[in-house]
């Protein structure tokens, strides 16, 4: 579960600020509320706007979501696989690339995939809240051509303070995927290997060509 409390930053120009986020491009970076005064209300509020978006809450400030087409398409058949196998092994749910999480107080992260056992989900029921405050034992990032490598890094350094015990990366331009179990303990994936759920999704199993598959059509 989220714990800690919130540092706001003060951000004297757009260079500290774009350090600050691991070098996201500015295109990412919404102005529907000032830098560093942005809220959890403020990321509900863009997600309901006339123009929807998911933004994560990172430092006061909101940070659009990157994803593309052939992201969106991984992470929901790689959901979409998950959510069959937790079928058969009811061990708890899975979410997609809109379940944001609540990493500590005041800040926000939307994994692309992110499955939440049961034993984490009081009174075994999914809560009515738009941000959960409960951290998934697993989350999936799917990369973007606009996520940089210093943004992941501390995206790994927020998910494993929450409470996250597992982490897969994925990046669909060499076909390859990183295992995480602590921001520095990391197994590579070749593009032969595969996705193992080890102790938090015992039994499941991916290799990755089966995976990238989705992306052509099946003859």
């Amino acid at each position: 579960m989220a714990t800690g409390t919130l540092q706001r930053p003060k951000f004297d120009n757009f260079a500290a600020l774009m350090e600050r986020l691991g070098g996201v491009p500015l295109e990412r970076i919404r102005m529907d509320a000032p830098p560093g005064m942005a809220t959890e209300k403020d990321v509900l509020a863009v997600r309901a706007g006339p123009e929807p978006r998911l933004c994560e809450l990172i430092d006061g400030v909101l940070v659009e979501k990157a994803m593309g087409i052939r992201e969106s398409i991984l992470a929901s058949f790689l959901a979409h696989l998950i959510h069959d196998f937790l079928g058969v092994n009811a061990e708890g749910i899975v979410l997609g690339a809109d379940g944001m999480i609540r990493t500590f107080p005041g800040q926000v992260r939307i994994p692309d995939v992110s499955f939440i056992s049961w034993e984490n989900l009081p009174n075994d029921e999914v809560p009515d809240e738009g941000i959960s405050n409960i951290a998934p034992n697993l989350a999936v990032e799917v990369l973007s051509p606009s996520n940089t490598k210093a943004e992941i890094d501390r995206k790994l350094q927020d998910y494993f303070r929450a409470g996250v015990e597992l982490v897969w990366v994925i990046d669909p331009k060499t076909r390859t995927a990183k295992a995480y179990t602590s921001p520095i303990d990391v197994v590579p994936i070749s593009k032969t290997g595969s996705l193992d759920g080890g102790s938090v999704l015992p039994g499941f199993r991916l290799s990755l060509k089966d995976l990238f598959a989705c992306l052509k059509r099946r003859r």
